[in-house]
Order: structure tokens, then sequence, then C-alpha cells
């Protein structure tokens, strides 16, 4: 699957980071899982790619793939999670994640305000997001 591992990501961020060094970036990486895994070189991509995250990222939501695939199965009570229900999780917690950033607000409003309230010190700046409530695609409608 895939076929850019870390090297397409993280070149990108080198990039955007060379061109704009005085803005604020933020990742969301999704960590991979052994139990879930069907690939065999994701933890070496993810392993190569955390040096370009601290180096070049100024705040990054780590996403655990094998927890999303037990909330999932243990929360949602999906038998057979596909991509789809991962994605709608995923989007879930960037949509939360980023509320402050698109609606107007006194809390950190920005990712500066963010990272100065977040990151005690600069390299230290990796997040892992939980969101609530959990509730499947299916019950969408019953929100």
């Amino acid at each position: 699957g895939g076929g850019t591992g870390a090297g397409m990501g993280t070149l990108l961020i080198s990039k955007i980071r060379e061109e704009f060094p005085d803005r604020m970036m933020a990742t969301f990486s999704v960590v991979p899982s052994p139990k879930v895994s069907d690939t065999v070189v994701e933890p070496y991509n993810a392993t190569l790619s955390v040096h370009q995250l601290v180096e070049n990222s100024d705040e990054t939501f780590c996403i655990d793939n094998e927890a999303l695939y037990d909330i999932c199965m243990r929360t949602l009570k999906l038998s057979n999670p596909s991509y789809g229900d991962l994605n709608y999780l995923v989007y879930a917690v960037m949509s939360g994640v980023t509320t402050c950033l698109r609606f107007p607000g006194q809390l950190n409003s920005d990712l500066r305000k963010l990272a100065v309230n977040m990151v005690p010190f600069p390299r230290l700046h990796f997040f892992m997001v939980g969101f609530a409530p959990l509730t499947s695609r299916g019950a969408h409608s019953f929100r």
C-alpha cells in the first residue's frame, strides 16, 4: 500500500519550512501499529520521519492507528472497520483540534497561541489527541 512512505511527507514539510520559515506548522501524523499493519516498512518510515517532525514542525498531533481500530471495534461496535470508518474518526479529531482556528474565540485562537500554551520546550511538541462523544458514520443522522 501507499508508496510515499516517510520520504514524501518529510520532503514536503522541509520545503514548506524553507519557503515560509516564520510561519507556524502543525501536522497530523498517524502512527503505525504492528497489529493492524499490512506493510513491513511502516515502522521504519515512521521512525525515519520523526526527526523531520522534530526539526520542521511546530505542533504534531499524533493519532495511533491501533487505537483507531480499537475505537471502531470496541466503542463503535463495527465488526470490520473500513478505511472510511478510520478516516471519519481522523476527520472528527482534526475538525475538533482546529475549531479554535476556524471560529472566533479568546483561547488558543491561532497556532502560535496554541504552541505558547501547550509546548513546554520547542522539541517537545507532540500531542496525543482525544475526542468525545464518538459515533459511527452510520449514526451521523442521529446527532
